[in-house]
């Protein structure tokens, strides 16, 4: 079998390289338009990164395991075609700011049939609304090149940061086809390359439709739970009671769990605030006004946890942050990994920006590029009013307060009684984590707060 799949970025790379690294028989290229980021797949500086990654691409790259800008010539190839592209929300004409981007999906459904090459099966893999599948099929059916196709659902359920695991151990595989023999058939193909290594009773066979929908759903259940922690982590802080001991407490109850309990400064990442707002849309789109309002409380409340966590850090500064040095300790949405999309600390560091802060701002894997394009600033701006750290402790150096964003681990172990004695006091820290021990640091003279916690 030869798999193409379109798309170099955070979901088509990683699950290409554990399909090659678990199907040795089998023959897996990722191509991508963008030469710059094909080269570095090709080089030994991937373009991201994430724990284990390195490591398996290495051992399959030029094996097993290409990567390519010849596009059309791979899709010819093929017999099974992953669409792996970005689905931003739509920031221009009918559905700004709510529904999904579809052009780069189409614009390789229109590639895939252009191409030729055969009779393929085409499984959508990028997050996508109900009935995508059906625009997919219709382009490819009006192609009319003698060639059939059959498109099959097979969302991704990846967690950055922890990617390589989730696929070579994966809670779920969920593969949706249309009922007909034909689309059986393409299911049970797809259904063959992830049954190497994944038990079956792990994979599930739905309908195309069910499939679509259960990633957005997926995603939106995830960030209500999130919001729903941080909802409590304000009542908590007025009541002084313990955001972290009330999660463990309903967290042991069995129809609750304990996971996704974590407060913090709110969700981050590609897919939630998109995939919610994308299922905002379809409910209005199909006359459901409640529904919508329902799942846009859940983005709501994460702004609120955002600014709130300004407000705080503002009272603690007597109501004024111009010209002061603050430390922003890490950047990506979450630990263990280079992303910054719809990271929590874009709109913090805006709005201290807006409060005419000076900041510092330190990741050890987010780039000084990516930061300045999340916050819109060009270097020049930058100069005078950001200052990019190498280390933790130079970001902590002479500021006067810290605000820790990520939960890196490198963050626990910092020496934070040298910190303090090198910082403007009072010294300031905001731990929007919860990852610190706030007794430990008021002890060192720290004034330490957290999420939730008196």
């Amino acid at each position: 079998m030869k798999i193409c799949c379109i798309g170099a970025g955070y979901v088509g790379g990683p699950t290409m390289a554990m399909i090659a690294h678990k199907c040795s028989d089998t023959e897996v290229t990722v191509v991508d338009l963008n030469a710059e980021r094909i080269a570095a797949w090709n080089s030994g500086d991937l373009p991201i990164y994430e724990p284990g990654l390195e490591e398996i691409v290495s051992q399959n790259r030029d094996k097993n395991l290409f990567f390519s800008t010849d596009v059309d010539e791979k899709i010819r190839a093929a017999d099974v075609i992953f669409i792996s592209v970005n689905t931003p929300t739509k920031d221009y004409g009918s559905g700004s700011g709510q529904a999904a981007d579809l052009r780069f999906v189409e614009s390789c459904a229109r590639g895939i049939a252009r191409a030729g090459g055969g009779n393929k099966v085409v499984v959508e893999k990028s997050t996508v609304p109900v009935r995508t599948a059906q625009m997919v099929k219709e382009i490819l059916d009006s192609a009319n090149n003698g060639h059939s196709y059959q498109v099959i659902s097979n969302p991704e359920f990846l967690a950055e940061g922890t990617a390589m695991t989730d696929l070579e151990n994966p809670d779920r595989v969920l593969i949706g086809g249309e009922t007909s023999p034909a689309g059986q058939e393409a299911v049970e193909k797809v259904v063959s390359i992830y049954a190497q290594w994944v038990p079956k009773e792990r994979i599930i066979t739905t309908n195309l439709w069910s499939s679509e929908l259960s990633k957005l759903t997926a995603n939106a259940f995830l960030a209500q739970r999130i919001s729903s922690i941080n909802a409590i982590s304000a009542l908590c802080e007025a009541t002084e009671a313990n955001v972290d001991e009330v999660a463990r407490a309903i967290g042991t109850d069995s129809r609750i769990g304990p996971k996704f309990l974590k407060s913090s400064i709110g969700f981050g990442g590609s897919c939630f605030q998109k995939d919610i707002l994308n299922l905002c849309y379809l409910c209005r789109h199909f006359d459901l006004p409640q529904v919508a309002d329902y799942w846009e409380q859940v983005i709501r409340m994460n702004e609120y946890q955002k600014e709130r966590f300004v407000t705080r850090l503002l009272d603690s500064m007597f109501n004024t942050v111009s010209g002061k040095r603050i430390s922003i300790l890490g950047y990506a949405f979450k630990k263990d990994t280079n992303d910054a999309r719809e990271s929590p600390a874009i709109g913090i560091c805006r709005r201290l920006l807006e409060e005419k802060a000076n900041l510092a701002i330190y990741d050890p894997r987010v780039t000084k590029e990516s930061i300045l394009s999340t916050l819109g600033w060009t270097e020049e701006e930058a100069v005078g009013r950001i200052e990019f750290s190498s280390t933790a402790v130079e970001a902590c150096k002479e500021s006067h307060a810290i605000a820790l964003l990520t939960e890196w681990d490198e963050f626990k172990d910092l020496d934070y009684s040298a910190i303090h004695a090198a910082m403007h006091q009072p010294a300031i820290l905001f731990d929007g984590r919860n990852l610190l021990d706030l007794e430990a640091l008021r002890k060192i003279g720290f004034r330490a707060q957290g999420i939730g916690r008196a």
